[in-house]
């Protein structure tokens, strides 16, 4: 899974014109109500701004914007925000790398992604980067495709991605080869743990998930500490985290 931008936003571009009906399907008409279960996570309140980060096409924008949020769109994918333009006119998109966002420190209410995570090259740096625009005490939601806890319904859902997915994409997507990588991607992708401590080295607090579907989706929440000293400390870790390593010894 080496995971290069620039392929990745190629392939996006090739399935964006039926991006929201491939996933209807694929997801046996869960996605509606993974969204759902994530815009009650961001609970957008009227006159919030709120970031929509891989927002592709702006389905998950246009539902937290019909609850009176002021919501910026960003994708990588020129042709997904292209899509997305035609579709949500009344919707700010722009196109931006999630590794380095173009917006200033504590910008923002809520930051959410929905199943664009796992296609960052270092989603480590991305989290870092929506953790630095939320404002103090602005809350972080994570909606992704996770790995079941459950053994026998684990393996089911192995063999779906295998052997039953590729069928339905053959006949509804318009790039079938795209979703090779997305159930390679899914099966490469850290459980919910791994991804939990993911946020918390990034510096969220109240961190924590639950399970969607079985576990083939989780959500995962978190906040950006209020406390200045808090906010302090975890501004130096990082800091102390980026300096080069220097080794020190006598020479003979």
């Amino acid at each position: 899974m080496n995971k290069q931008p620039d392929e990745v936003a190629r392939m996006f571009d090739g399935v964006a014109k039926r991006y929201d009906l491939t996933n209807s399907v694929l997801s046996g008409g869960n996605a509606m109500l993974w969204r759902a279960a994530t815009v009650r996570a961001v609970a957008p309140v009227p006159g919030e701004r709120i970031l929509d980060v891989a927002a592709g096409t702006g389905t998950s924008s246009a539902a937290l914007q019909r609850h009176g949020a002021r919501v910026v769109a960003v994708d990588f994918s020129p042709g997904m925000v292209a899509e997305g333009r035609r579709k949500h006119k009344k919707i700010e998109f722009v196109e931006a790398d999630a590794h380095n966002l173009p917006f200033g420190d504590d910008e923002f209410d809520a930051v959410t992604i929905s199943f664009g995570l796992r296609n960052m090259k270092e989603p480590k740096v991305a989290l870092s980067e929506m953790y630095r625009v939320l404002k103090p005490g602005g809350r972080l939601v994570v909606c992704e495709f996770s790995r079941p806890p459950v053994a026998i319904f684990r393996a089911g859902y192995w063999a779906y991605l295998r052997y039953v997915m590729p069928t339905i994409v053959d006949r509804t997507s318009s790039n079938p080869a795209a979703y090779t990588y997305l159930a390679e991607s899914i099966r490469k992708w850290p459980d919910q743990g791994e991804l939990s401590q993911w946020l918390r080295a990034a510096g969220f607090i109240r961190v924590a998930y639950r399970n969607l579907t079985g576990g083939i989706v989780s959500l995962h929440r978190g906040r950006k500490p209020v406390d200045a000293t808090v906010l302090a400390s975890v501004a130096k870790r990082k800091r102390n985290a980026t300096k080069p390593i220097q080794i020190v010894g006598s020479s003979t």
